[in-house]
């Protein structure tokens, strides 16, 4: 297993990520609702929304947080965090996403932070995807695939990911191995092209010693807020459990 730095991300012109990912963060909180419960991603894109939500939180209950950090920051600005247990559901997720393909699965994990994101996820009625517009792809698996596995796991399945044609890296904080929240290690996997992520998804999750991989098709997006030059554009992915638009199955709009 190596070590490989991040891919690089074309952005619109004139404008910083850092401006996008404070825009879509600001866009965000339209669906938030008095007295939420809301659950909240990691990264520095959820980040801009948590510095947002600050100014609804004598609205809100509070949140549930995926991360030590996210937690963190929550606090300080006065949020009060619920563990995941004490609440039976959720009516929206906030999370961010490394990719975003046109039915709303995402690759995620760069953050360190999937599994927690999925157990949010999970617990939410809707997940609210907040994204510059440069993790909008065709197919899943340009940017390296973040897998949690449990330490004595990890050379196994970078082996069975390489039979697949992948090349797997054991994430490195400063020379050592990253140890995740849950206390387990990340895998960092190129060369896969995804084009089924709820097969994939499965496939993966049953590898013995697999904690969870990046691969969000069961949790998908709901809708995704994505930040371009042009405004935040609104990308509704339709599920099971949501009517279709009569138009297209994926509808977009820009505000």
């Amino acid at each position: 297993m190596t070590t490989t730095p991040p891919l690089p991300r074309q952005l619109p012109r004139g404008l910083t990520q850092d401006e996008l990912k404070t825009r879509v963060g600001q866009a965000a909180l339209r669906y938030v609702l008095p007295g939420d419960i809301v659950g909240v991603g990691t990264g520095s894109t959820v980040n801009k929304f948590i510095d947002a939500l600050a100014g609804m939180k004598e609205q809100i209950k509070g949140a549930v947080s995926s991360s030590v950090a996210s937690t963190e920051r929550l606090q300080a600005l006065g949020i009060a965090v619920f563990d995941a247990n004490a609440v039976p559901s959720l009516s929206v997720c906030i999370d961010g996403a490394d990719e975003i393909d046109g039915q709303g699965h995402m690759l995620k994990g760069g953050g360190a932070a999937l599994t927690r994101e999925k157990i949010v996820a999970a617990l939410a009625e809707r997940f609210v995807c907040i994204a510059d517009e440069s993790k909008l792809v065709r197919t899943l698996g340009q940017f390296p695939l973040p897998v949690e596995v449990i330490p004595m796991a990890a050379r196994h399945i970078a082996r069975r990911f390489a039979a697949m044609g992948g090349q797997a890296s054991l994430r490195l904080r400063n020379g050592q191995a990253l140890v995740t929240d849950n206390g387990q290690h990340i895998l960092d996997v190129k060369g896969l092209s995804i084009t089924d992520p709820l097969a994939f998804e499965s496939q993966v999750n049953q590898w013995p010693g697999v904690v969870t991989v990046g691969v969000f098709a069961h949790q998908k997006a709901s809708v995704c807020l994505l930040g371009t030059a042009q405004g935040v554009k609104t990308l509704v992915y339709p599920g099971p459990d949501r009517p279709e638009p009569a138009t297209r199955r994926c509808s977009a709009s820009n505000h």
